[in-house]
């Protein structure tokens, strides 16, 4: 029978959340109940309760989880209850024309649980990126369940199911960085460091961190950048051409999403270099205007990575193991774990940049 779990939600457009009593239902066919153990709060929840995605208030935040599977739904085969899942918002159809073309990290028919998670006067819930994952269970739809090692902490491998993803898969999956690489990341909150750890583990030689924040620089320093470049102090496409014999960066990922900081991107790479824009723009954004012949003579490839091109059955138990193994720090995007009343103060950090991940520990 359906279950009531506390969780937060944001109501309205630029209200606090609210911590209350949400409705969760039996799994229906293809669907998973999830108790959540841990939940990063990611910036896209403060775009949902910011109105930035789209305005089917009242939201059930949160998505960037780890937890065990409780229950299942009819023919569901790929989880079992007890199962350890991280969390992730593209569960894939197998069927659409990027799935038949072996394709299926560009999926173009993703999709979440049909049932719809309701406050207790039924009043129905949009959960988050598909999720919903700030509470005690979610619903989802059962390919949204990956199976990883469960001797990664909770709170280290959920990050895995949004923001670190997307930056490790820019740099690794959609930029192709390789061994002797030379690569810039413009932007060194989450998205962007996971990029530069990317970098790193992939092998390249030179990765130059860019950001306005000298806080952020040091965190890109632990994560393996070998030189620092603070854009409000030197002009940054200069000085990455100066880092990389004036030529300019194999691979340059604008982790902001923003006209100057994808002008940068475009100028800041070698000849037939590649551009990787993984910071998402904002509706009003326009491209910067860039003469034709730039596009032309430069070569190389401008490329969008939309949730790191991330395959999450084949990447969750790849990364999770690396980290096991030493290899990649995914701890160190722990700034903090928290508790479920905390997230709005949560909210505030980020925004004021103190943080790279809180962690809500359940």
């Amino acid at each position: 029978m359906p279950q009531k779990v506390t969780g937060v939600i944001a109501r309205a457009k630029g209200a606090p959340v609210e911590v209350t009593t949400i409705v969760v239902p039996d799994p229906g066919p293809g669907e998973a109940v999830v108790a959540i153990q841990a939940c990063g709060v990611c910036h896209t929840d403060l775009h949902y309760r910011e109105g930035g995605i789209n305005d089917e208030f009242p939201f059930l935040l949160g998505h960037e989880a780890a937890g065990l599977v409780e229950a299942v739904g009819e023919g569901v085969t790929n989880v079992a209850p007890g199962d350890y899942v991280v969390l992730n918002w593209r569960a894939v159809c197998g069927e659409c024309r990027a799935c038949k073309k072996g394709k299926p990290w560009y999926c173009f028919a993703t999709h979440n649980a049909k049932q719809k998670m309701t406050l207790e006067d039924g009043t129905e819930l949009s959960p988050a990126l598909g999720i919903g994952a700030f509470a005690q269970k979610t619903l989802v739809a059962s390919g949204q369940c990956t199976k990883v090692d469960p001797a990664a902490p909770p709170q280290v491998a959920g990050l895995l199911g949004c923001g670190v993803m997307a930056g490790l898969g820019a740099a690794i999956n959609t930029g192709g960085v390789t061994r002797g690489d030379s690569v810039a990341v413009i932007g060194c909150g989450g998205v962007g460091n996971a990029a530069v750890a990317g970098a790193v583990l992939a092998g390249a030689t030179k990765v130059i961190a860019v950001d306005v924040d000298d806080r952020k620089l040091k965190w890109a320093k632990d994560f393996g950048a070998t030189d620092l470049v603070n854009s409000k102090e030197v002009d940054a496409v200069q000085r990455i051409r100066e880092l990389t014999g004036g030529f300019g960066a194999d691979v340059v990922i604008d982790a902001v999403g923003r006209p100057e900081t994808y002008e940068q991107a475009f100028f800041a790479r070698d000849l037939a270099g590649t551009v990787v824009l993984v910071g998402v723009p904002t509706p009003d954004l326009k491209a910067p205007e860039l003469p034709l012949i730039e596009f032309f003579g430069r070569g190389g490839a401008l490329k969008s990575s939309w949730y790191g091109d991330c395959l999450p059955e084949r990447d969750f138990p790849a990364y999770t193991d690396l980290y096991l193994q030493g290899r990649l720090p995914l701890d160190k995007f722990v700034s903090e774990t928290i508790k479920l009343g905390d997230v709005e103060e949560a909210f505030h950090k980020m925004e004021r940049g103190e943080v790279l991940r809180s962690v809500v520990v359940l």
